[in-house]
């Protein structure tokens, strides 16, 4: 009778945990199930689903790990999408910007091949035709530089650098272009030495870009370019009494392609100031602007001195 019992009690208890076998096997299945339907609709492109488990069940350590990396997955994908949307409007931005001087140029020249104009008018001609032809170079170096600057193999050779002196020989090239474009200028440039570490060729980069920017956007009658050191920082300040930036517009002045339409020129491509920033961050530097408008504006650069 005992041994009847017992041998009921144990067959019970068989039964009971093969049930849940059972159950945890179906259930687990099921959860498979889950997770595969979930992966096939991610793979067909919905980057926002999820697999969803109970904290107390088998699979819940592998949903979390899956919906990590299908989370690192889709913000790597947001950011090629937004790169490839980036690439697109540059391409469209600066082939509107290359086309008008380009086919200026080449209705000036033919002009002037053509004999259409002569004397007087046909030296306007040419000179404007230069003067296109120089816009088209500069839209081709900004180019250039930013996708240098976005390249993977991109490297700077940073040193110690005396900034004065190389400051000094940067901006006496500009002083003609200054007269020419009836530019009154004032260059406040310490005797002393002031040291840096910094690329050569980046730094004229940036003291060159943020000129050209007055010259081409400003319609200022006045610029005036200064250094100083303190303790920490070695400043290079541009500023400029022109139109000035709109208080809305001061915090994307940086962005990639962005132009501040109100009262200023569109001429340009809207990444000069964008490679700027590059340039001074990949230095260890920063870069500040300030505006009030139809009064001034001013950039300053900042780089940490290097005794």
């Amino acid at each position: 009778m005992i041994l009847d019992l017992t041998l009921g009690v144990l067959f019970f208890l068989a039964l009971l945990f093969g049930v849940i076998c059972m159950g945890k096997f179906l259930g687990v299945k099921r959860q498979l199930q889950d997770m595969t339907d979930a992966l096939n609709d991610i793979e067909s492109g919905n980057g926002n689903r999820r697999i969803l488990a109970a904290g107390n069940e088998l699979t819940a350590d592998l949903c979390y790990k899956i919906n990590e990396i299908v989370y690192r997955y889709e913000e790597q994908l947001s950011g090629l999408r937004a790169a490839d949307e980036t690439n697109r409007q540059l391409m469209t931005s600066l082939s509107h910007d290359v086309r008008t001087p380009l086919t200026t140029l080449i209705g000036y020249l033919d002009a002037a091949h053509r004999g259409v104009v002569t004397g007087k008018e046909r030296e306007d001609y040419l000179e404007t035709a230069r003067r296109k032809a120089h816009d088209l170079k500069d839209y081709i170096d900004v180019l250039f530089d930013w996708f240098k600057l976005n390249s993977s193999e991109f490297t700077l050779s940073i040193e110690r650098v005396e900034l004065a002196e190389l400051t000094r020989n940067v901006l006496k090239d500009w002083i003609p272009i200054f007269e020419e474009n009836h530019l009154d200028y004032e260059i406040e440039i310490p005797e002393k030495p002031l040291y840096a570490k910094v690329d050569l060729d980046g730094y004229a980069r940036i003291v060159n870009n943020l000129v050209q920017n007055v010259i081409a956007h400003s319609r200022a009658t006045q610029i005036k370019i200064e250094m100083a050191q303190n303790e920490k920082e070695i400043e290079i300040r541009v500023a400029d009494n022109g139109i000035g930036i709109e208080k809305a517009d001061l915090p994307h002045i940086f962005e990639r392609l962005y132009k501040c339409d109100k009262g200023r020129s569109d001429k340009g491509s809207g990444l000069g100031l964008s490679i700027v920033r590059q340039m001074v961050e990949k230095m260890d530097g920063r870069i500040t602007v300030q505006s009030e408008p139809n009064q001034y504006t001013a950039f300053t650069v900042c780089f940490p001195v290097k005794n």
